[in-house]
């Protein structure tokens, strides 16, 4: 028997590599891209028939004059309280 004391540790096989550090433009990409995916899937969901998104879609449509008209006075009306 020596007395010699393994520099590196024991790999085992089977066992997962360990996973390299992913960059932080990957992780915000990341972030971005699972952001965007479930905004888009509330945007799918809401425009279902009978959801709000497409009952605005239906007035803008029948009314667009009107509907920009209460959009106009509802930024007016954000605006003045700030």
């Amino acid at each position: 028997m020596t007395d010699d004391i393994p520099t590196q540790p024991f790999v085992y096989e089977g066992l997962d590599p360990v996973p390299e550090p992913k960059s932080t433009i990957a992780e915000v990409s990341d972030a971005v891209k699972g952001a965007a995916g479930r905004v888009s899937d509330a945007i799918k969901t809401g425009r279902k028939p009978g959801m709000p998104l497409s009952i605005l879609s239906n007035i803008a449509r029948e009314a667009p004059l009107g509907s920009l008209l209460a959009a106009f006075l509802l930024g007016v009306a954000v605006a003045r309280r700030r």
